[in-house]
C-alpha cells in the first residue's frame, strides 16, 4: 500500500517548463539563429541543462556562450514568471493525500531556493515533510538519488511510495528507486513515451489515490 507521495516540482506542481521553452527558444533564435524544437528541448527536462547545451553545441558545431544564454533566458523568464500558476488539479491532489494521512515530499533536480520560492509563493511549502533538491545529491534525475534521499528521510520503503512526475527523466528516477510512479504530462511533455511501469494520466484527478492506498504492493 502507499504511505507516501513524492512530487516532482518543475512541470508537475507548476508548469515552469512551457515558459522556459518559449524564452529559451527565443534567446537561441536571436543570438545564434538556432531554432530549438520542442522534442529536443524535452530531452533535457527533469535533468541537468548540460544535456540540452551539449545537443545545441553539436548541432551548431560550436560551443555557445552558456553563461550568456542562461543570463538572458533567466531575465526573460523572470520578467514573465508572474503568469505562472499551479497546474490544474495539483492542489486538490495534495489536499486529498493529506486527508488520507499520507506523508508528502518534493524531489526536484532544480535548486532549493527556486523550489522553495514557488512553494512558499503558492502557500503550500508547509504541506511537505521533506524537500530534496540538487544540492542534496551528487547526481540529479534520471539518477534515483533524489527519491532515495527523500524516502530515507521520510522513513518509507520505495514500494510503499508513489512519485508524481511529468517527464521521462523524472519517471525513470522513480522507477529505478523502486517506487510506483504516476505521470501527468504537460504541454511540453505530452508527446513523450514513458517507461512501461509508469501509470500515465491526462489529469491529476484521474490518479486513483484511494485504490493505491488499499492495494497491496504487487512488486
Amino acid at each position: 500500500m502507499i504511505r507516501a507521495v513524492i512530487f516532482d516540482f518543475d512541470g508537475t506542481i507548476v508548469d515552469t517548463e512551457s515558459l522556459w521553452y518559449e524564452v529559451f527558444k527565443q534567446t537561441l533564435s536571436e543570438d545564434y539563429g538556432f531554432e530549438l524544437g520542442l522534442e529536443d528541448f524535452a530531452k533535457g527536462i527533469g535533468t541537468t541543462d548540460d544535456i540540452l547545451f551539449n545537443y545545441i553545441d553539436s548541432k551548431l558545431g560550436i560551443q555557445i556562450n552558456r553563461e550568456s544564454v542562461q543570463e538572458k533566458t533567466e531575465k526573460a523568464f523572470n520578467s514573465q514568471r508572474d503568469i505562472l500558476i499551479l497546474r490544474e488539479g495539483i492542489k486538490d491532489l495534495i489536499e486529498k493525500c493529506i486527508e488520507k494521512g499520507l506523508k508528502l515530499g518534493v524531489a526536484s533536480s532544480s535548486g532549493r531556493d527556486w523550489v522553495k520560492h514557488y512553494l512558499n509563493h503558492f502557500g503550500i511549502e508547509g504541506q511537505f515533510q521533506t524537500i530534496k533538491t540538487k544540492e542534496d545529491v551528487e547526481k540529479v534525475k534520471p539518477d534515483p538519488a533524489l527519491y532515495i534521499k527523500a524516502l530515507e528521510e521520510m522513513g518509507v520503503e520505495p514500494g510503499e511510495s508513489l512519485a508524481i512526475e511529468d517527464s521521462v527523466n523524472g519517471s525513470i528516477a522513480a522507477v529505478q528507486a523502486g517506487m510506483h510512479c504516476a505521470a501527468v504530462p504537460n504541454d511540453v511533455t505530452h508527446f513523450l513515451s514513458f517507461h512501461e511501469k509508469v501509470m500515465r494520466y491526462k489529469a491529476f484527478s484521474e490518479i486513483p489515490i484511494d485504490e493505491l492506498i488499499t492495494e497491496k504492493d504487487k512488486g
